[in-house]
């Protein structure tokens, strides 16, 4: 199999990542160019002791450290997003070890080779990330889940991330009241809700008025992914892992351009 057929398929993922690290489209895409083109001259090569992806991966970063992560395009528009800026108002390592584990889904042991770290180190780096996300993105909350102990996990990780919970909505009614008396500034949300109402139209509703990102936290994940429509962009899967909530909760709420601050 060629280079190019072993990595193709992680490429739309590796320029997703530059593109958020580096705030910019055209020089994100101008590292991956950098890294493809080191790797066709024989200038890098894929580690044979790691998957293809985290390889790719490994190879970006040694290019991205090579030219002191200051590769530049001369058709770069800079910082034009409020997400763009606010990544890099977070220290470099730690938004790395952030976008590794949070964007593109790598396990910290992962990251910690791309990075060429240890484990202990990522997770400091991710800790030190969710600080500084957690404390600027504090927002209030929606949450639309008809099961009690659920929402009541779901309810203790959001405050621990320093959120407010406005309210926990059990129906497809309730979710829209409540958005009619509080504008949320991100919505957790089951898709099956306790009088057989679907937590899915609830959505669909509150969007029509508002724009705010939503998390869906489900067991029936099937219902979203059918390919006929567009999926959401967060989607959790019960039994879920407290971690995987915050770090959905930090991503979604990070780059969505439009939410509301707790009032101080």
């Amino acid at each position: 199999m060629s280079l190019l057929a072993r990595l193709a398929p992680h490429l739309p993922y590796v320029r997703r990542y530059a593109r958020a690290l580096t705030g910019d489209q055209s020089t994100g895409d101008n590292y991956v160019r950098v890294a493809l083109e080191a790797l066709a001259a024989g200038e890098q090569t894929l580690n044979a002791e790691v998957s293809p992806r985290v390889a790719l991966y490994q190879v970006f970063h040694a290019i991205w450290l090579s030219t002191g992560a200051r590769l530049e395009d001369s058709g770069s528009h800079g910082l034009d997003d409020e997400p763009s800026q606010r990544l890099m108002r977070i220290a470099p390592r730690s938004r790395q070890a952030f976008l590794l584990t949070a964007l593109e889904g790598f396990t910290p042991s992962e990251a910690a080779q791309i990075l060429s770290s240890d484990m202990g180190e990522i997770e400091g780096l991710i800790r030190d990330a969710q600080r500084e996300i957690d404390a600027e993105l504090a927002t209030d909350v929606l949450i639309i889940e008809d099961e009690p102990v659920i929402a009541t996990d779901i309810e203790a990780l959001v405050r621990e991330l320093g959120h407010n919970v406005t309210e926990v909505a059990t129906t497809h009614d309730e979710a829209v009241d409540a958005v009619s008396r509080r504008r949320p500034g991100l919505v957790l949300a089951d898709i099956q809700l306790a009088d057989g109402s679907s937590g899915i139209d609830a959505v669909k509703d509150i969007l029509q008025s508002i724009k705010v990102p939503v998390i869906f936290i489900t067991a029936f994940p099937e219902r979203l992914l059918t390919g006929e429509r567009p999926e959401p962009t967060f989607l959790i899967t019960k039994p879920f892992q407290p971690e995987t909530v915050k770090a959905a909760i930090s991503q979604a709420l990070f780059f969505h351009p439009s939410r509301e601050k707790v009032p101080a």
